[in-house]
């Protein structure tokens, strides 16, 4: 981009423009923002800065901890208690909702996060992130209670994730479209690469999340409108829905591809190949 951008000069004109972001959230988002980039130092260091391996504990959802989960953890914590900005925490990490303590003033928000996301990845070098979301607290005065959290996604003051890999990116929305920032390691500063970012319509690539493979078959049973589908469909397919053979798994694409154009009709089962295990 020919003009450099700030995350903090885009909120200043996102308020100006829209009026959308009041003071308190655009300190909030900023301080998240601060947090990701010393999650980001952390995870960078990997095997030099002793933060790989198991913590050997649990989540609130039986997954095992790594170091790194619970580091993340407490940055994003210690960042946001302080500043008058927020009322509470919740986090996939904390088994109860974090209250600001008294010591501290409360704001008018809520902060809902996964501190880092992909943590089980953390060991193979691959890509993780931070996921985070913001809610109104409800003003009646009474205690923060885990029920206020509990708000269609529709209330949400803002949400965004950050993602630590090749670059450093965070990915923003404060209701009027979706902004992407840069991490420029020398500066240290979020620089906007990218506004108005969309899903493209079409693409050639998607992702699938395999550990919830076993459900395949009873997800596709109730929506299956065909108990096989075109070979056009079939060739790509590798799921194990309604009407696919158990085999279908362990062929290869060009196995699946042949067994597909064999096998005219949208109703019929292939023929298992030979090449397929």
């Amino acid at each position: 981009m020919s003009t450099r951008v700030s995350l903090t000069q885009y909120l200043v004109e996102q308020q100006r423009q829209h009026g959308n972001i009041p003071a308190q959230l655009r300190l909030l988002i900023e301080v998240v923002a601060r947090a990701c980039k010393r999650i980001s130092i952390s995870v960078n260091k990997g095997a030099l800065g002793d933060v790989l391996g198991s913590a050997e504990t649990e989540n609130v959802q039986g997954e095992v901890q790594k170091k790194l989960d619970i580091i993340a953890n407490e940055v994003l914590i210690e960042a946001n208690e302080w500043g008058g900005h927020l009322a509470a925490m919740a986090s996939e990490e904390m088994e109860d909702v974090y209250v600001v303590p008294n010591r501290f003033p409360q704001g008018e928000y809520l902060l809902l996060f996964d501190p880092l996301d992909g943590s089980s990845n953390i060991d193979v070098n691959v890509s993780i992130g931070t996921i985070f979301s913001v809610l109104k607290r409800d003003d009646s005065g009474r205690p923060v209670s885990g029920a206020d959290f509990l708000q269609p996604g529709r209330q949400q003051a803002a949400a965004g994730y950050c993602v630590y890999g090749p670059q450093t990116t965070l990915v923003l929305t404060v209701g009027d479209g979706v902004a992407m920032f840069t991490l420029d390691r020398e500066q240290g500063s979020w620089v906007l690469t990218q506004d108005s970012v969309q899903i493209p319509e079409d693409t050639q690539e998607f992702a699938i999340n395999m550990s919830n493979m076993r459900h395949w078959r009873r997800r596709c049973a109730a929506t299956s409108t065909s108990a096989w589908p075109a070979p056009t469909v079939c060739a790509a397919r590798t799921s194990t829905c309604a009407g696919l053979p158990a085999w279908w798994p362990t062929c290869t694409a060009s196995s699946r591809a042949a067994a597909c154009s064999s096998t005219p009709g949208t109703g019929a089962s292939p023929a298992r190949p030979a090449s397929c295990g």
